[in-house]
């Protein structure tokens, strides 16, 4: 039995997607990202809380979270509540979702007001781009098992979540190719027509240098 399960285990890393051979990193063009708590410390890093020989080249934050509130930030507390205050040269996204903010019955929301994806882009300097995916949940954009074992506490959206996994990654590849790869054919379709996404975006901003 161990040996079958341990069999099947191998078949199903097997088929797991790998990157193609000889691809190598581009450390010049370094994009830094985070979800949630993790978007947090990506803008923490960024602005310079911890030490890295790295050089980041933009920073992406996805429905960003700074704490449980305003008076109970996590450390390092980056958020100082006043407009483009970031010290960051480099170009920023931030993707918030509009049910994030939402209470789950007697729950609080896991990205409250004050602390959510607003006070991250309002505090970002240009060039910095920002989309709301107001239909979603905080959770919407993980892997569906995932989104089921949040949704008995977190705020979840009714509509289709792979939609909601393509529209964020779609902005997420657009951003990058605009800003590390100077082609900004995608992010300005966005921008200007967000239609053209799978989800819902309102409002979308783009507030160039």
């Amino acid at each position: 039995m161990l040996r079958q399960r341990r069999r099947g285990v191998s078949r199903r890393r097997h088929r797991l997607p790998v990157l193609p051979d000889k691809v190598e990193p581009d450390f010049t063009n370094l994009a830094l990202a985070g979800h949630s708590k993790g978007g947090q410390t990506a803008f923490a890093l960024a602005l310079g809380f911890a030490e890295t020989s790295l050089k980041f080249s933009c920073v992406i934050g996805i429905d960003p979270v700074a704490g449980l509130s305003i008076c109970d930030q996590l450390k390092p507390k980056i958020l100082s509540y006043i407009p483009r205050s970031f010290g960051l040269k480099i170009p920023i996204a931030v993707i918030g979702t509009g049910l994030g903010s939402k209470w789950k019955g007697i729950l609080p929301p896991f990205a409250p007001n004050g602390v959510n994806h607003a006070e991250f882009f309002l505090e970002s300097k240009p060039p910095c781009c920002y989309f709301l995916a107001k239909d979603y949940g905080h959770a919407d954009m993980l892997d569906d098992w995932m989104i089921k074992l949040t949704s008995w506490v977190c705020k979840s959206g009714e509509g289709d979540k792979e939609l909601m996994r393509r529209g964020v990654a779609g902005i997420v590849v657009a951003f990058m190719r605009a800003f590390l790869q100077g082609d900004s054919e995608d992010l300005n379709a966005i921008v200007k027509t967000p239609g053209v996404a799978p989800i819902q975006l309102d409002p979308v901003i783009f507030v160039e240098a």
